[in-house]
């Protein structure tokens, strides 16, 4: 097996559960890469709120940051080569990549009672879209993965650009949403490590 996809062992403790979460052997750079835009979502987006006058509650304040932050974080940290070799790891098919984006559904739960005052409809819609998505992109051949992805991804884009209205305030909840599960998690890529370098011209 080529060494790209060999984790390294996780450290002791809390740290090592941590690893299991973004990825075995995450780098400074890694790190911080993921770490300050992640708190600049998190506080930005109840401050977007506060300032255009939504009069969200504290919960919802609350909750939005919180969303953010594992939003814009986790766009980031899947699209690590840490991530990649972590979550692509041998053993880690279709089922287990089924069931990351499955827990997901969360987020698009708080949206739809907090934000949406339980419009169903537009749960249903997403995860239905979600999971037809997600099965669609596990099952293709490798090599047509992206391609594939970023297709629905556009597509997801147009369906809340023109379709499904926006919650206020959240007009960025489904673009960043979907990039994380379909674009960032779910494509299979070679994990490089720190110091690789490739020659683009040959």
């Amino acid at each position: 097996m080529n060494n790209h996809w060999i984790p390294p062992e996780p450290r002791r403790g809390l740290a090592g559960e941590w690893d299991k979460f973004v990825g075995l052997g995450q780098t400074k750079n890694e790190f911080w890469l993921i770490l300050i835009p992640a708190l600049l979502a998190g506080l930005a987006a109840p401050f977007y709120a506060l300032y255009t006058g939504l009069n969200w509650t504290t919960i919802q304040l609350f909750v939005v940051g919180i969303i953010a932050f594992d939003l814009v974080g986790g766009v980031v940290t899947n699209a690590t080569s840490t991530a990649k070799r972590w979550y692509h790891r041998p053993g880690q098919g279709w089922f287990q990549h089924m069931e990351f984006v499955a827990v997901h559904a969360v987020h698009i739960f708080l949206v739809t009672w907090l934000f949406r005052n339980g419009d169903w409809i537009y749960f249903f819609v997403y995860f239905a879209y979600l999971l037809i998505a997600s099965l669609i992109i596990t099952r293709v051949q490798l090599f047509l993965q992206r391609p594939v992805a970023l297709l629905l991804f556009i597509g997801v884009f147009l369906l809340n650009m023109y379709i499904v209205t926006p919650s206020a305030g959240l007009e960025w909840f489904v673009p960043i949403f979907f990039m994380k599960l379909l674009v960032s998690h779910l494509i299979k890529e070679t994990p490089f490590r720190s110091g690789e370098t490739e020659n683009m011209n040959q």
